[in-house]
């Protein structure tokens, strides 16, 4: 029985295999219909979510499954002061496979190891938000066809945002990508990521709090908000949540070929007019999600479409 927790846990050919079974499943959505027939997928979210929970149930009803779970703790056990290694267990006896979603770093990392099934980890914190990733990479690798020689902007909450150093993680792993790390101060990449994983495997980064200034070297442009439920003092979210806003008109000086990604929901950090640009990415990193989760619950499941 094999757990996802961290990208990370993936080789990087188990990441191509994945998208190569996601853009089948696109291609071929009727082939992969009835692959999950009889299986349950439980989703445990202990943190608000629209987008990732109802990507999994999606997933999980194309692949003709069954969904059970909660979308937020008051409404289970866990209310009662009942611990995630007992929530899981318990879960455990019911459904196949775990989607779990917490607001604790290492919380599904626990849950994995009193789990009797397959546990997905759908964000965990400020830590890390595996299947997001893997989202962003299928995205990346059907805009640009690769995932080496590219410049990456990450922009907006780089401290907090999970998806940021879990995108970090997964990119460091492939040749020629430089990384331009763009933030308020208070707001920069946290020094055990740019230790343990930028300068520990020699990889180019830069860091600024000017958006406009780097925008014409950019290939890809990763939007991010800032996180009001990271932040202890409302007063320091007010000042700091308008911090970055994209505009057409910050646009002018881009790529032609620039793919702007965010992992949504956007608050204002990205403006309505920018949707209709081409190069805006967002909504097709939506659907892209539930075909990558797709392929990932079939991998952890142990199952194939009959060809």
């Amino acid at each position: 029985m094999r757990s996802l927790i961290d990208i990370l846990d993936l080789t990087t050919e188990e990441i191509d295999g994945l998208i190569e079974t996601a853009a089948d499943i696109a291609a071929n959505p009727a082939k992969y219909a009835e692959v999950c027939k009889g299986k349950k997928l439980a989703t445990l979210f202990f943190e608000p979510s629209t987008r990732t929970r109802l990507s999994f149930e999606a997933a999980m009803y194309e692949l003709g499954g069954n969904v059970l779970g909660f979308s937020e703790p008051g409404g289970s056990s866990t209310a009662k002061g009942e611990s995630v290694s007992d929530t899981v267990r318990t879960v455990s006896c019911y459904a196949d496979i775990i989607a779990m979603r917490h607001p604790k770093e290492g919380a599904p990392l626990v849950a994995s190891m009193k789990a009797s099934v397959p546990i997905i980890n759908a964000g965990d914190g400020g830590h890390n938000h595996p299947t997001q990733t893997l989202t962003d990479l299928f995205t990346i690798m059907n805009e640009k066809g690769r995932f080496d020689n590219l410049t990456v902007g990450l922009c907006g909450d780089l401290k907090f945002g999970r998806t940021v150093h879990s995108l970090i993680g997964a990119l460091s792993r492939y040749a020629n990508v430089h990384f331009v790390l763009i933030s308020p101060n208070e707001l920069m990449l946290p020094e055990y990521m740019k230790s343990e994983v930028l300068e520990k495997k020699g990889l180019s980064y830069e860091e600024t709090t000017d958006l406009e200034a780097v925008m014409p070297k950019l290939d890809i442009l990763y939007m991010t908000r800032v996180q009001r439920e990271r932040f202890f003092n409302e007063a320091d979210y007010i000042r700091l949540k308008d911090s970055y806003i994209l505009t057409t008109k910050k646009l002018e000086n881009a790529k032609q070929d620039l793919t702007i990604m965010h992992p949504l929901p956007r608050v204002n950090e990205i403006s309505v007019e920018v949707d209709d640009d081409p190069r805006a990415c967002y909504f097709k990193q939506v659907l892209n999600g539930k075909y990558i989760r797709m392929a990932l619950i079939m991998k952890l499941l142990g199952l194939k479409a009959e060809v």
